[in-house]
């Protein structure tokens, strides 16, 4: 990717006194008129970098201006390793660890120490993950539509986009894009994408806005939750909403207080700690949860 890219080719530079645009475009495997593009949008960006023509010639950062290596220590170095690495995790290939090793070669001393921060990002659907993010990065970087089928709460549909960006977020997958249905940015969360192809249709741009992530925006809440759990769960409340969600009570139950934002989703978690919770509000909930109980033990004893 030409990020990747123009941050291996800054690195190279920082390290060695001069290079040329054909050991570049060998070293990143590219064309020559590619990477001459690439130093011109290092230039434009600010980094002082000067070509010169005949023997002896090459590139370098123009003398006065070099920066020190020591710029980037080796925790820093560490810390970039360790995302390039996790993005190999979901990629489905080696591409960033071999942009680190072509980075790093012929400078032992530019990146010491061993690694202390391990990522994976693939969770438990890497297989078909990793395919997934393949075809939506080259439709981003090839400006096609992205078609695939999507399924929610209302059922499934067909949906035609124009992605821009690739999130992680939530522990999960997502595409920010514009969608020709709705006629708006939405999120597309990747697990719920089935055949994901890129058209032969291709589109213009928009000023695309960053996602807002905040989960204020995203997951507003509005339902007010009240419910009591018994003592031998409160690691689930710790990792799913912290220790500060639950106050305990005199008979050693945790009561659970906190805001939600879909009656479904709460429902569903509700059931899942089985006889060890009991939701106090709000009463349509209770009420649908009793309901779903009654009607899973008439269709339980059916089978008896």
């Amino acid at each position: 990717m030409k990020i990747d890219r123009l941050i291996g080719i800054l690195s190279v530079l920082l390290q060695e006194e001069k290079t040329t645009a054909p050991e570049l475009a060998e070293r990143f495997e590219v064309s020559k008129r590619t990477i001459n593009r690439d130093i011109d949008v290092l230039c434009t960006a600010g980094i002082p970098i000067q070509t010169t023509q005949g023997i002896g010639g090459g590139i370098s950062i123009m003398e006065g201006y070099r920066m020190d290596r020591t710029l980037l220590t080796s925790k820093d170095m560490q810390m970039i390793l360790a995302g390039l690495r996790s993005l190999d995790s979901v990629s489905g290939s080696r591409y960033y660890g071999r942009l680190m090793e072509k980075i790093q070669a012929g400078s032992a001393e530019f990146v010491s120490g061993r690694d202390s921060i391990l990522i994976d990002l693939s969770s438990w659907y890497r297989e078909s993950l990793a395919p997934k993010i393949e075809v939506i990065q080259n439709a981003i970087e090839s400006r096609h539509i992205l078609k695939f089928t999507y399924y929610n709460q209302n059922g499934e549909s067909t949906r035609e986009v124009e992605p821009y960006y690739i999130v992680f977020k939530w522990s999960s997958w997502y595409v920010w894009a514009w969608c020709k249905k709705r006629k708006d940015f939405r999120l597309f969360k990747l697990n719920r994408m089935d055949k994901v192809m890129m058209s032969d249709s291709k589109f213009v741009c928009r000023n695309a806005p960053t996602p807002d992530l905040s989960t204020e925006k995203v997951f507003p809440g509005g339902i007010k939750v009240k419910a009591l759990f018994e003592a031998d769960v409160k690691w689930r409340l710790i990792e799913e909403f912290g220790p500060e969600c639950y106050t305990e009570v005199e008979d050693g139950r945790l009561l659970f207080s906190a805001d939600y934002t879909d009656m479904d989703n709460l429902v569903t978690w509700i059931l899942t700690f089985g006889d060890k919770a009991e939701l106090l509000e709000p009463k349509e909930a209770r009420v649908r949860i009793a309901n779903t109980i009654e009607a899973m033990r008439k269709k339980y004893e059916r089978s008896l």
